[in-house]
């Protein structure tokens, strides 16, 4: 390995350290060629992430489309060396495990979904269909790359829906605890139709963002949604076993770790629209030592 891919790597760590504390804890489980290809598809996923909710200006579109054309070129050309050492890490890890190129495709288009000045942009989701269409890119395709690195028992096509299914999973999570967040940027991850069932509309949200109240069609309508992410879970967990034993404790650790924050989000009363939650390091670290007790 190169100096500059080293500390593309590096940098790619240390992101996901600060960033990315579930990724980043999980990975710790792992061969240290895995931990860096998580290291590296948690970097690049990041960068474009900070672009799409971070930078401003008129300029972001730009941004992305010249990222995309860059790991174009590193991802067909082995020579090719990027100055960015997320799309080095990044490429040389879909190089070294065979990623499959069209899922950063996938991926990029649906971070452009989230830009206003693109004309792909979606701000609300009517129907959780929609959502889950949205989903595939920003998440499900992320643990379809993930399966390579973390290896399978099973041919890998019997392993892609619950990998997808995580990470849907782990979206669905993020989604019901950025609410307020991502209510800020103009956006609502949450289907509005489900939403609406229960008596939530958007004025609703917004009142409830500038004053702290937690009504009860809002906590019914959380915990409905909580309720659908939960089943999700389900889903994805016996695609655990699906992996090679050296690489399940590592996706056990994050898979209960993340799962925990909906536990959280019910124990703190739903106030997902005011407050950030999150695992306290006590309960992070006993799910740790879970995953790795079948394995002692």
């Amino acid at each position: 390995m190169t100096d500059a891919l080293g500390s593309a790597y590096e940098h790619c760590r240390q992101l996901t350290k600060v960033h990315g504390r579930t990724y980043y804890a999980g990975a710790q489980l792992l061969s240290k060629n895995q931990r860096n290809g998580v290291y590296a598809l948690y970097g690049f996923a990041r960068m474009i992430d900070d672009i799409v909710d971070i930078e401003e200006g008129p300029d972001r579109l730009t941004h992305l489309d010249a990222i995309e054309a860059d790991l174009a070129a590193a991802l067909a050309d082995p020579a090719y060396r990027s100055e960015l050492p997320e799309v080095l890490a990044v490429a040389d890890t879909a190089a070294a495990f065979s990623i499959d190129d069209r899922y950063f495709e996938t991926f990029m288009r649906s971070m452009r979904m989230d830009l206003p000045e693109s004309p792909l942009h979606v701000s609300r989701y009517r129907t959780m269909e929609q959502l889950r269409e949205y989903m595939y890119g920003s998440a499900g395709v992320i643990g379809l790359q993930m399966l390579p690195i973390l290896g399978t028992v099973v041919p890998i096509s019997e392993a892609v829906e619950p990998a997808r299914a995580l990470g849907d999973a782990f979206q669905l999570t993020n989604f019901i605890r950025d609410l307020g967040e991502d209510l800020d940027r103009d956006r609502i991850y949450l289907p509005t139709d489900e939403l609406a069932a229960f008596g939530v509309d958007e004025s609703m949200l917004r009142r409830c963002r500038r004053t702290g109240q937690v009504p009860p069609e809002l906590r019914r309508a959380l915990a409905h949604l909580i309720a659908v992410t939960r089943a999700e879970y389900r889903l994805a967990e016996p695609g655990i076993d699906h992996l090679t034993p050296a690489s399940r404790p590592g996706i056990r650790a994050a898979f209960t770790m993340y799962r925990a924050i909906l536990d959280e989000v019910e124990a703190n009363g739903y106030r997902v629209l005011t407050q950030r939650v999150r695992v306290p390091q006590p309960k992070r670290l006993a799910h740790v030592a879970a995953a790795l007790a079948p394995w002692r």
